[in-house]
Parts: C-alpha cells; structure tokens; sequence
C-alpha cells in the first residue's frame, strides 16, 4: 500500500512533465488504471449509498407522525450529504492525497461560516426544534412576542403569522422558540351560554313544566345540542315568585334571536294548550 502511495506520489509530481513529454500520457494513465478504477468503484458506490440513506433516512422519519415533511427532506439530505462527503475523501485518499489537511481546512471554514453566519444558524436551529416538538401547527390560533394571528407557514429559518386585520407578520425562529408562546388553538373554548328566565306557565306541574320547556328549547333551531338545554327552577323578580330558568347554548352570536324563538314557541305550545284550573285565570307570558 506504501509503494502504491509513493508510486502515485511520483507520477503525481511528475505530472508537469506530461506535457512537454506527450509521451509519458501511456504510460502514466496504465500505471494509475487500477486507482482510476477503484476510484470510479467508490463514486458509483458513493451516490448509491448516499440515494439509499436518503431513502432509508426519510422511510424512517414518515413513520413517525410527530416529525414535519420539511424536517424529513432536511434529515435526509444531511444523511445523503454527509456520505457523499465521506465518498469524495475516500476517492482523493484513492490517489494518495493526503485527506488530513482538507478536513482542517473544511473545519477552519465551517467555523468561520458558522461565526459569521451565527445568528442565521440559531434561527435554523430553533426552526428544527420547533419542528420536532411542534408547540404549534399551521391554522393555530397564537401570540408570540406579542403578536397575535393564525399561523400560516413554518420554515427553517421564520414563522409567518396573519393577523385579524389581514397583516403579514414574519418572526424569525430564535424570537419564537426563545419565548412564550400562547396557543389559542390547543384546548377547545368552553361553550358559551345564555339564559332566559319564565313564569311558571298556568295549568302544568313544576317538573312536567321544567321538562316541557326543555324539549322545546331543544327543538328550537340555532340551539346547539351540546350541552343540552336545561329548565331548572329559582326564585326571582320583585314578587320573589316561582320561575323556569331556561339555560341553552346558541350557535354563534344568535342568543338574542334563540331567546326570541324559545319565548315564541312557549307561548305558543305551552300557555295555548294548557287548561285552566277552576275558577284561576290563565296569566299572560311576560
């Protein structure tokens, strides 16, 4: 293996002389054939490899459901990258080139890179950790640093927000990863509620009453069936008297026009049909 490093060594510096000596081609291309075909073996063998570690890389991260699609190509092109790297060295070391010195010149200038490149690189760092833990997800309601609007994309290096009033905010990753964030999306809302209050209708039971008007808040359109309606009993009013309180969930901003609905339907459905006892006047619905 020596003789074959210093043999190559040779011709190597002896290769200026080429073309003043044409020929010399010959007989220096046949003395170096072998390394020429073993250096052709390991590119071939390189890009196969770095193709199937790519694959084999992003086939195992599309198991995984927490890991983005953007994060997958990301990983898979550092494992396609990094064998490509390790195929040239092994195709230089082929021809007796001493590999060593390369490495520290490539160190020396990932450092410098990454020094003048400091603040760009903390960004893609926290875009990748942000990625992986997902404290977030595109459509997310949030506030960060802050800024409030729904998400609308997330890359390696920014995070955009759109705001109420259709304002484009980007948010360099470090600003996001190095603050609170508050996710708006994450729990749902409790439901909001509203209530309405009626006299006892005449003619009807207290419970046969309180489930009456149950169903019929129930049936009323605009009521959402979770949570369900419910008529419980309390005391209210100037005359502190028996009434029906009547606690149901509207869809969207319509408890104006459901309390509407309901009081319609009670007066019509309830004190329409009910019987007068002996000698009592039927009240009028307030």
């Amino acid at each position: 293996m020596a003789s074959a490093s210093n043999s190559v060594a040779s011709h190597a510096l002896a290769a200026p002389d080429l073309l003043t000596a044409p020929q010399m081609i010959l007989p220096f291309v046949l003395s170096n054939a072998l390394h020429v075909i073993g250096a052709i073996a390991i590119l071939a063998f390189g890009f196969w490899l770095s193709g199937k570690a790519d694959y084999l890389v992003g086939r195992a991260l599309d198991r995984s459901h927490h890991v983005d699609e953007m994060l997958r190509g990301f990983f898979s092109s550092i494992a396609r990258y990094f064998v490509l790297t390790v195929t040239m060295l092994a195709v230089l070391s082929e021809f007796g080139i001493q590999t060593t010195s390369i490495i520290a010149v490539l160190g020396a200038a990932s450092l410098a890179v990454g020094l003048a490149l400091q603040g760009t690189l903390s960004n893609l760092a926290a875009g990748v950790m942000l990625l992986i833990f997902r404290p977030f997800r595109v459509g997310n309601s949030v506030n960060v640093g802050g800024n409030t609007g729904v998400v609308r994309n997330l890359t390696l290096f920014w995070t955009e927000i759109v705001t109420d009033a259709n304002v484009q905010i980007i948010i360099p990753n470090a600003s996001v990863w190095g603050q609170a964030i508050r996710n708006m999306s994450t729990y749902q809302a409790p439901v909001a509620t509203a209530e309405l209050r009626v006299p006892v209708p005449a003619g009807f039971g207290l419970n046969e009453a309180c489930q009456r008007i149950a169903t019929i808040a129930a049936a009323t359109p605009r009521v959402l069936a979770e949570p369900a309606p419910q008529a419980l009993l309390d005391r209210g009013g100037a005359d502190n008297e028996m009434q029906i309180v009547v606690t149901f969930a509207p869809e969207g901003d319509t408890a104006s026009l459901v309390k509407n609905d309901i009081l319609r339907a009670i007066s019509e459905e309830l004190n329409g049909s009910a019987v007068p006892l002996a000698g009592q006047r039927q009240p009028a619905m307030a």
